[in-house]
């Protein structure tokens, strides 16, 4: 049994450096989800004058609550899929007098109910409806 293995062994070693075989010989990787992941249905539910408790159940808890900064609440989401290039999403939530005011982010609710409308990169700190309208002209 000793001398098979010791046969094999050279043989997968010079298979190695075939380009066809090490497609299939690589490591496996998971794949990395972290966050908040925020749909457009999400976003579409919020109204401006919701409640912070209403905003919570709507889109959770959010990942990044300041306590420096009480009236924003940062909503991130990173997808890191084992091969392919790394996703990442971010939406901010702002409130005046404990209502919601104004959202900013690259997750916007569609217009229509007909399909969701694809993420757009959105300023920090600029409202969406500001960054669409600018898109508009």
């Amino acid at each position: 049994m000793k001398r098979m293995i010791l046969l094999v062994l050279p043989l997968a070693a010079a298979c190695s450096s075939v380009p066809g075989i090490t497609a299939y010989l690589t490591p496996y990787r998971i794949d990395v989800r972290q966050g908040n992941f925020v749909s457009q249905e999400m976003a579409a539910q919020l109204k401006a004058g919701q409640t912070k408790d209403q905003v919570r159940f709507i889109l959770g808890t959010p990942l990044l609550a300041d306590m420096f900064h009480a009236d924003r609440w940062d909503y991130v989401y990173r997808f890191q899929p084992g091969r392919g290039a790394v996703q990442q999403r971010r939406i901010t939530v702002f409130f005046a007098d404990g209502k919601l005011s104004r959202i900013a982010g690259d997750v916007v609710a569609s217009d229509s109910g007909d399909a969701p409308a694809k993420p757009q990169a959105v300023e920090s700190g600029k409202p969406a409806a500001e960054h669409q309208a600018q898109d508009a002209k």
